[in-house]
């Protein structure tokens, strides 16, 4: 299913016309319209909105809201199109919402009773079938082997009700190309390779394992409203599989964004990272010129190719142009064939490449001679003492007062986002500003960076978290007193994981606040609350006053954070601000050294990079008036 935004009563690209040569599927869009690639052999039924009959409403057969899919309930219609159906729901068992997915081909089934779909003749049978077998295999199983922040998560997936079903996270967010058409004028380099970036990243996961896109368009590509991360949509595995059968859709095509090799199987012009690459190229050409390159099979006879080394000379660096214009050439042998020389070619780096930099990053460089050491002393005659972060800990001693009642609790919730998807390609669900009166103007992503600040550092790592790790926080006492109150919040994962805690200051002082060395055992139980700080380290508010910043974050596998340089001279380790500007400098778009990395052992038969964050706050204060 196509992410496209459109709203549910608008027509999707993917669902009509069937028999037909070639469909422009949104009105003025001739830059980005779907073409059907050969005749029709095998009579497909009409279907409601077609060309040259009255559109009616895409209600036909969409499940109402109520229904129970499992533990999943629907709560509405996110978009439908020729070959499925996209829901909002809940998720009864972690009490979140989620997108579920459904296969429909409305040319070859329909709905019977309340869930059934039934293939509406025998005729047909071979082909939906088909259809939903690549639908659970080569769409569903794939996203769900991937893990990536650009790549489509799948929670789940089964068949039911003569159909099948996935489920993917609901996330916030606007098209690429929504965004583009805000803007007053073409992006700038910087926010250029800001989107490429973590694309070509994501590229590189699929292509490692001989996976190719192959639909890439700025209609495929959401932009999220927390980070503005680019995620990358619209497998089409059932499409196209379906079309192949058909030979009424033996390939679907967007012209401009589409490489000669998509046309038809031929030896000499074999698929591969280059098909990719071409999209994703022509994407950036029609970001800085408005329109999409001329279309390659055209190309093939008589190249009217404008390069942009020419028509934007001056606007961008010849470097960057130039390989926008070699991703572009006609011949697949003509293109860079691997994701790392299409990366190095544009000037970026990819994340795989970052993450290993800051993990042999020397440990021994220097250290600040004016860090702040925490200081810690256990003995009998030490009452209190200095722990950190404008807090106190007592001595390990017997329990003290307990704290005041609850009084506030700020719950600080994952983002889970929406996922709409104009169902008729098969990738993950987005929702859009046109879904929803209540979102706000389309607003494009900013070209860079912004400055580092620890505070706003915490909160880039929980929007580039994962959403399929669903992380609380609950904060029974927001607004602390010094040498009164105690700090205490409670920790809640949807997922079994590994906790870490990092906490900031006025002062600036950065520490890892758990694990420590007093309180090693960070394993968290899905579903199960984890109160800190523990009876073992008890800490009490102290100087200096101000907000108090944290983040918490789950991962899904151990995490190393040795990039960073934190001094291991006390319980809590710290990080200097030098050292906090050296990891600054290692940020990207799609990634922040500060959320550390994996790591599993060479033992491990897999690694998961999955993490997801919560951030929140702790005022102290001198005084409760």
């Amino acid at each position: 299913m196509n992410a496209t935004g459109r709203r549910p009563d608008e027509r999707d690209p993917d669902g009509g016309d069937e028999g037909k040569t070639e469909v422009n599927i949104e009105a003025g869009g001739e830059d980005d319209k779907t073409v059907i690639v050969s005749g029709a052999r095998v009579p497909l039924p009409n279907k409601p909105g077609m060309p040259g009959k009255p559109a009616t409403p895409p209600t036909d057969g969409v499940l109402p809201p109520g229904t129970r899919l499992g533990e999943f309930e629907i709560l509405g219609l996110i978009g439908e199109g020729g070959f499925g159906i996209v829901y909002r729901a809940l998720d009864t068992s972690l009490d979140r919402e989620v997108a579920v997915k459904e296969y429909m081909p409305s040319a070859l089934a329909a709905r019977v009773g309340a869930t059934q779909v039934q293939v509406k003749s025998s005729r047909y049978e071979s082909m939906f079938r088909a259809g939903l077998k690549s639908f659970i295999n080569d769409e569903a199983r794939l996203l769900a082997r991937f893990d990536h922040q650009s790549l489509v998560k799948v929670y789940r997936f089964w068949e039911a009700n003569g159909t099948a079903y996935m489920v993917m996270p609901y996330y916030r967010g606007v098209t690429l190309k929504d965004a583009l058409k805000a803007m007053p004028k073409p992006p700038d380099e910087a926010w250029l390779r800001a989107l490429l970036t973590p694309l070509v990243d994501a590229l590189a996961v699929l292509h490692a394992s001989n996976c190719f896109h192959r639909d890439i368009s700025p209609d495929n590509i959401i932009l999220l409203d927390d980070s503005h991360r680019p995620v990358l949509l619209d497998f089409g595995a059932a499409r196209r599989v379906i079309g192949d059968m058909t030979q009424a859709l033996t390939v679907i095509l967007k012209p401009g964004y589409a490489p000669i090799e998509q046309y038809a199987e031929v030896a000499s012009l074999r698929q591969g990272p280059w098909t990719d690459h071409y999209a994703l190229a022509a994407m950036v050409y029609f970001a800085i010129t408005g329109k999409t390159p001329p279309p390659s099979v055209g190309r093939m006879v008589s190249d009217a190719y404008q390069p942009l080394a020419k028509l934007a000379a001056g606007r961008y660096s010849e470097r960057f142009l130039r390989a926008i214009d070699h991703a572009l050439a006609v011949s697949p042998a003509d293109r860079p064939q691997t994701d790392r020389q299409f990366a190095d070619e544009l000037g970026i780096a990819l994340d795989v490449a970052s993450a290993e930099r800051a993990a042999g990053t020397d440990a021994s460089r220097g250290r600040s001679a004016s860090r702040r050491r925490v200081r810690w002393m256990v003995g009998a005659a030490c009452a209190l003492v200095v722990a950190a972060l404008g807090w106190f800990v007592p001595k390990l001693m017997q329990q003290g007062p307990q704290v005041a009642r609850v009084d506030r609790v700020d719950r600080v919730d994952r983002v889970q986002g929406t996922a709409s998807e104009a169902a008729g390609s098969a990738a993950a669900p987005v929702s859009m500003p046109a879904a929803s009166p209540a979102v706000s103007p389309i607003t494009p992503p900013p070209p860079a960076l912004p400055p580092y600040t620890p505070a706003g550092e915490f909160a880039r790592i929980e929007a580039l978290s994962d959403p399929s790790v669903g992380v609380k926080v609950e904060v029974p006492l927001a607004r602390a007193v010094v040498d009164r109150d105690r700090l205490r919040f409670m920790v809640t994962s949807d997922r079994d994981g590994y906790l870490y805690v990092f906490a900031v200051d006025p002062a600036n002082q950065y520490l890892q606040l758990f694990p420590n060395e007093l309180d090693r055992d960070n394993r968290i139980d899905a579903g199960r609350r984890m109160v800190l700080p523990r009876a073992a380290w008890p800490m009490q508010a102290g100087e200096p006053i101000g907000e108090n910043h944290f983040v918490a974050i789950v991962s899904l596998a151990p995490r190393d954070f040795s990039a960073l340089d934190l001094t291991h001279d006390s319980v809590f380790p710290s990080l200097s601000t030098s050292a906090q500007a050296l990891a600054a400098a290692q940020r990207t778009l799609s990634a922040s050294p500060f959320a550390g990395v994996p790591s599993c052992g060479s033992a491990a038969p897999s690694c998961p990079v999955a993490y997801g964050a919560a951030t929140f706050k702790i005022d102290v204060v001198r005084s409760s008036k």
